[in-house]
Formats: structure tokens, sequence, C-alpha cells
């Protein structure tokens, strides 16, 4: 039976769900080589000492806070919710969604300050209680664990507060946002302790290296483009780059070839220039890993 390696980086991720899927697929952007199963328990990278652990999202915060695991990866939800002793690495740009007050279409409660008296099921009963508090609205807060979007229709709650993503849950279900709590997304989280191990910790900046080098190339793209050499000061100018664009020459007379990236919040208004200024055959490209 394989065995866990005490000396690896332990990480913990969740099982299975939409959180699972997106974190393997980051952590094989990030370079790192190993199988998930299913049924698998961990996973040990061939290409890296870090020891990958399979477990329920709900217990990672627990893991980490208590060093079963030295880093985990966990929605922002969760650290809002549960407010483990845990110190807070990255924002890994994933699984964006969104605690929201909801209520049935046909309700007559339209704001928050109309849940007095009122009954609203929950998984998220701290964070829920705590928008409460802070608004100074005496409702129930029923607790459930399962189908919270079924409540109301049951007659259990006249509202909700659960997470939302894309809201096609609520449609199917009749009901309508509110209000938001807060948002949430993928964060990495590490045990408080870990800075005192200098071989983990110079172990888990190397890793932060690659997570980052990860993030950073989803804010830009890789630009290709053909243009006379007479417009370069205009393009260099117009493109938004880390710095000066990389330049050849074509066999046409007067003709460069360019090569930059450009940012992604900037990009098609940029390619909009480039186009009315004379650059000609542009090619765009993903931007893999970008290390700054």
């Amino acid at each position: 039976m394989q065995k866990l390696n005490n000396g690896n980086i332990k990480l913990a991720i969740q099982k299975k769900g939409r959180l699972s899927e997106d974190s393997i697929e980051f952590l094989r952007k990030a370079g790192l080589e190993f199988e998930s199963y299913s049924k698998s328990l961990f996973a040990s990278c061939r290409n890296f000492p870090l020891e990958i652990l399979f477990v329920r999202d709900d217990d990672i915060p627990d893991y980490v806070e208590t060093g079963v695991v030295d880093l985990g990866i966990v929605g922002q939800n969760l650290l809002n919710e549960l407010q483990p002793k845990v110190k807070k690495l990255l924002n890994l740009r994933f699984c964006f969604c969104s605690l929201c007050l909801c209520v049935p279409k046909d309700s007559s409660i339209s704001d928050f300050y109309d849940l007095n008296d009122a009954k609203v099921a929950t998984s998220y009963p701290n964070s829920t209680k705590y928008f409460l508090l802070k608004n100074n609205i005496k409702a129930k807060v029923i607790t459930i664990n399962g189908s919270v979007e079924a409540t109301p229709v049951l007659g259990i709650a006249n509202a909700i507060v659960d997470l939302v993503s894309t809201g096609s849950t609520l449609s199917a279900n009749d009901l309508k946002i509110i209000s938001k709590l807060y948002d949430s997304e993928a964060i990495l989280i590490s045990n408080i302790n870990l800075l005192t191990n200098k071989k983990k910790n110079a172990l888990v900046n190397k890793l932060l290296t690659r997570f980052k080098g990860v993030l950073v190339a989803k804010n830009y793209k890789y630009v290709m483009m053909n243009a006379p050499e007479k417009i370069l000061p205009k393009i260099n100018k117009t493109i938004p780059g880390l710095k000066s664009p990389t330049i050849s020459p074509l066999n046409s007379k007067g003709w460069i070839s360019i090569q930059s990236v450009i940012k992604e919040d900037v990009f098609w208004e940029t390619i909009e220039k480039l186009k009315k200024i004379g650059a000609t055959g542009i090619l765009v490209l993903p931007v893999e890993k970008l290390i700054l």
C-alpha cells in the first residue's frame, strides 16, 4: 500500500465537485504531474515533493489549522463561515460565486429589512447571523445540511442564504436574489506554523512562484503581427506590454514582425488601435505561464 512521504508538502483539495475539478486543472497548469482517480485518497507528484490529499471541502480548514496538512485549496466562503486560524496565501481566481439572500419570486419580501420575524434557512448560519446582526434584523436562522433552495416551497423558511454561481438553481426553484452577503473564490491557505519549518517554507515559496506564474498569465494574451517598419513608433505607444515588443525583419522590404503581450482588460481596445494604424496578420495566443 502506497504511503505518504512526511518530508513532502501536503496539500488538501476537495475530493469531488467543481472545486476539485478546477483545483486539479490549476495544479496541472502549474506543471505538477500526478494521477487522480475518483477513489484515491491521495496522489504523489512525480516532479515536485508534494502530496495531494482528496478530502471533503468542509474538513480542509480544520486539517490545515491542526497541521494534518500544510496547505489547502478552499472557497473563501468556508473561511468566512468557519473562521479557522490559518494563513491566506493566494487568491486563485477560479470557482467564483457569491453568498446571497434569496426569496421566492412571488414573495412579499423585497428587501432584507423585510426579514424581521421571518425564517431564514441556510448552510451558512454564522455568516447569516452576522449579516442579520449587522443590519439589526431579528429573524430566525434555520441550519440546513442539504437542499436549502427547497425550504421555501416546503414551508420551512421564508428566505434562504446560499451560494450562487450561475443562478440556474435559483431559476429552477423560482427564487430571486434580494441581497449579496459577500463574494467568494478559491484560495490557497496554509498552516500558521509553516514558516517555522525552513525546508517546507522554501518548497512552498517555489510552489507559489509556479502558481503566480499561472495567475499572471491569465491576465495576458501573446500577440504576433506584421506591420510596416515606419509605424513602429506608433505601435510602441499603442501596446501596453511588459517591455518593448520583440521585433524581427520580414522578407518583404520595409515590413517587420512584432511580438508582445497585451493585458486582457485592454485587449480588444488595443487590437482595434493596432488595426487602425496599419498592423495586419494579427495572431493571438493564450499565455500558459508568465514569470515576472
